[in-house]
């Protein structure tokens, strides 16, 4: 029974992932895929760190809350 929960909520997640703004996923990508750090990713995308620190936090917001319903 907990396989088949996991499974429906990585189902979900991806499906939720997907769904998101296009530089959100590129960020979350970067971050937890690639594991580069934010000034990494910052210099990459050329945006501050600063801003890849807000879109990562607005990506885990939107994601929580689509999980959550």
């Amino acid at each position: 029974m907990d396989k088949i929960l996991e499974d429906e909520f990585h189902q979900r997640l991806s499906q939720v992932i997907a769904g998101l703004p296009e530089r959100e996923r590129m960020v979350m990508s970067l971050y937890y895929d690639t594991e580069m750090n934010l000034k990494e990713v910052g210099l990459l995308m050329e945006v501050s760190e600063s801003r890849i620190s807000q879109l990562l936090s607005q990506a885990q917001l939107r994601l929580r809350a689509q999980i959550n319903d």
